[in-house]
């Protein structure tokens, strides 16, 4: 199936790394759902796209179900099936320090970077293992945080550990459906989110440094190349980072 005839659903679509991403798939022939909370954004990605009746700004909150299955019908009356779906959306309470973290804080940040994965990993599954023909790739955007904590960012760092293990588990459990199930860990793209990072960003240390940075199209260039894989292959784990950040090594 080439791309032309292949469907895909973009998270947090409206803006940095969801926006990159779906303007990427639309550009290699996919058509593609973009959901997010916030419409205005949804149709400005849509809008600068052009890509007409291949688009669709489906207004959605991950974090709960009703909103989630209501993105996945639509999707499905509108092309057929789903063949890629990437799970982006993420929220995050940066700079709080952890004797000072409001279980509501923490709660908002669970709601959305592992309940809302979940439930958008489990409606796209569903539709995989039916469809015919059957299979597709779920692809869940992990971070650098997956792997190790910035300071002050419990609750980002542990939906990400926990990211891990739902990428883990849909992998196995999708095999008898063809269905592949990948995670990219992404460090230091320049999205209106992370420009802070070149600014200056509080480090292990305590210190305040300026951190390099990564032209965010690398990171859809990199979805891309994943989404279209055959289904008897999958990168399980990518990880897409600027190259001088201070991740690799003692900092």
């Amino acid at each position: 199936m080439s791309a032309s005839n292949k469907v895909a659903i973009v998270t947090g679509a409206g803006s940095g790394i969801g926006k990159a991403t779906a303007l990427a798939l639309l550009k290699a022939g996919y058509c593609v759902g973009l959901a997010g909370r916030r419409a205005d954004m949804l149709e400005k990605t849509a809008a600068e796209s052009g890509a007409g009746a291949r688009v669709l700004a489906l207004p959605t909150d991950v974090s709960k179900p009703d909103a989630v299955n209501a993105l996945f019908a639509k999707t499905r009356d509108s092309y057929g099936r789903i063949d890629v779906l990437f799970n982006n959306a993420g929220a995050n309470a940066p700079g709080i320090l952890f004797e000072d973290l409001s279980y509501e804080k923490w709660q908002s940040v669970v709601d959305v970077n592992l309940t809302g994965m979940f439930l958008c990993a489990q409606a796209a599954y569903r539709m995989m293992k039916e469809q015919d023909p059957r299979g597709g790739r779920i692809i869940n955007n992990g971070s650098i945080s997956a792997h190790a904590p910035r300071p002050d960012s419990a609750p980002y760092t542990s939906t990400k550990h926990a990211v891990t293990g739902l990428t883990k588990s849909i992998s196995l459990d999708g095999r008898k459906y063809d269905i592949a199930c990948s995670q990219i860990d992404i460090g230091n793209a320049l999205t209106e989110l992370a420009k802070r990072m070149s600014t200056g960003v509080k480090q292990a240390d305590g210190t305040v440094k300026v951190e390099a940075m990564m032209d965010v199209n690398r990171v859809a260039d990199a979805v891309v190349h994943m989404a279209g894989l055959p289904l008897d292959v999958n990168i399980q784990f990518m990880t897409i980072m600027a190259t001088k950040m201070p991740f690799v090594g003692r900092g």
